[in-house]
């Protein structure tokens, strides 16, 4: 029968699987990464918690999509709970934790990236219902969108709470990580395929949305006068495509293929020398998120600026129309040409968050 470990501190985990936990951090140093890292946190905070209540105030906002919207800029401040956590319980205090604050720690993050990720795949999902009936807004009730976010906070939570409950390796210490000591390896590889998994599933869908938008727009470019507008519209979308896409990219699949090679113990990749640099690129998707998915819808930019500025305008500007046509607050699901090119230049490719170009009405 095997040994178990559970009141052990972490600096024995550490110490057999040689991790290294930045102990040169000190002085001028430590403080710099304070510094950088409370700076990080305050923007999270912040631009998060302004585009969650751009959607709260604004009724032009009161529908699926900007729920889902605002529960990812929920996940984001989440994160940046999380990245505070690990700011003053990482370097040299790493070893002096204890293996439940450990976890909290990791669970944490774990967390906070899960749910990210499937609030993510849950607006590409709800675009592409969308898109494919020719609608801006989909038909799902506030019930429905009430229960898909409590279950994608639930599917985050026990993601988070997995190798707490057992999928760790304090009785097997045989099979522990390097960059994570008392996750096992198994695990690892699980959580890394699984999100590379989600991951790819979102591109599938992308793509598919852009495709099927192309095709509308070339269909209809032939039918009509060919504004510039409209001749520019499938370039927007490319780059809008691009952005999303690419920051996911970017921020978060270096550091899956790195805890995917230390669950496959790859012992000469080098994974230690790059992984705070991949984490911290993994978190920066929350800084991006309101700006890639939220600032560019000129609406919403319009309310967290009168917001920000505390200032009140009159009741007649309020409900002044915005770049998004009375098709939004319209039931219709008529799909004349025109509509479906409404549609297609002012609400398409939003799936990971994206509201922008829309200034073609």
């Amino acid at each position: 029968m095997n040994e178990c470990y559970y009141d052990r501190r972490m600096d024995f985990f550490y110490n057999r699987t040689k991790t290294a936990t930045a102990d040169e951090w000190t002085g001028a140093q430590l403080i710099g990464v304070l510094c950088f890292g409370t700076f990080f946190c305050l923007f999270i905070f912040i631009s998060n918690s302004l585009v969650i209540a751009a959607v709260v105030k604004n009724k032009r906002f009161h529908f699926p999509f900007y729920y889902l919207l605002a529960n990812l800029a929920a996940a984001d401040f989440f994160a940046g709970i999380a990245y505070v956590f690990l700011m003053f319980n990482t370097g040299p205090v790493s070893k002096t934790l204890t293996v439940n604050r450990w976890f909290l720690r990791q669970g944490l993050l774990d967390t906070s990236l899960t749910a990210s990720l499937v609030n993510l795949l849950v607006i590409a999902v709800e675009r592409h219902m969308s898109i494919m009936r020719m609608k801006i807004h989909s038909n799902l009730t506030k019930k429905r969108v009430t229960f898909l976010i409590i279950s994608i906070w639930a599917i985050a939570i026990f993601m988070g709470a997995v190798p707490t409950l057992g999928w760790n390796c304090l009785c097997d210490i045989t099979v522990c990580s390097s960059l994570a000591p008392i996750y096992s390896r198994s695990y690892l590889v699980f959580w890394s395929v699984l999100n590379l998994v989600v991951f790819f599933i979102m591109v599938v869908v992308y793509i598919r949305i852009y495709m099927y938008v192309q095709r509308k727009t070339n269909v209809l470019s032939s039918h009509t006068s060919g504004s510039i507008s409209r001749r520019r519209t499938p370039v927007k979308l490319m780059k809008t495509v691009m952005t999303v896409l690419g920051a996911f990219v970017v921020c978060w699949t270096p550091g899956l293929v790195v805890l995917l090679l230390d669950g496959l113990n790859c012992t000469d990749c080098g994974i230690q020398n790059v992984k705070r640099w991949f984490l911290l690129l993994a978190l920066l998707n929350s800084v991006m998120n309101p700006i890639i998915y939220s600032y560019k819808d000129d609406e919403m930019w319009a309310t967290m600026k009168r917001m920000i500025c505390c200032s009140s305008e009159d009741k007649s500007q309020e409900r002044r129309s915005s770049r998004i046509p009375s098709t939004v607050l319209s039931r219709s699901t008529d799909a004349s040409g025109h509509y479906i090119e409404d549609g297609i230049i002012q609400g398409t490719i939003c799936g990971k968050g994206d509201l922008g170009d829309k200034g073609n009405s």
